[in-house]
């Protein structure tokens, strides 16, 4: 049985135009790609998907790292899909991150470090209906 996973490409990424390299990354590892679109977190929408880490002391600059420019959401369908995306992209530190990884590949920073993938089936759910709605899921 499949599941699905939500990923960000982050404004960092977005921004050193590696948009195509890392979807021909994820679909040549087998994901398919249910919903996709380019489109920009307000200040206000990168503070309510992040909520959870609200009490956290990197979460101002991460709110405004994540609306500073455009990111690319994509609601991603495998089996196994969460831990096979996030082995796929990677630790959060790319100079930690395995080699061949996308933060490894793309990432400059632990703030800034290229893709975000949800880190379970249930937030998987929550994080594809906060970019689409049901009608834009394939």
């Amino acid at each position: 049985m499949t599941s699905i996973t939500l990923m960000m490409i982050k404004p960092d990424a977005v921004e050193n135009g590696y948009i195509g390299k890392i979807i021909e990354k994820v679909t040549s590892s087998g994901f398919k790609i249910r919903a996709l679109k380019l489109t920009q977190l307000s200040k206000q929408d990168a503070e309510r998907f992040y909520h959870v880490h609200k009490e956290r002391s990197f979460y101002p600059e991460l709110v405004n790292f994540m609306s500073r420019s455009p990111i690319v959401a994509a609601v991603l369908e495998k089996k196994n899909a969460v831990n096979d995306f996030r082995n796929l992209i990677g630790s959060t530190n790319p100079l930690e991150a395995d080699e061949g990884t996308i933060r490894k590949l793309y990432a400059t920073s632990i703030g800034e470090n290229a893709v975000h993938g949800s880190d379970s089936d249930k937030n998987a759910e929550i994080e594809a209906s906060f970019h689409f709605s049901g009608r834009e899921q394939f």
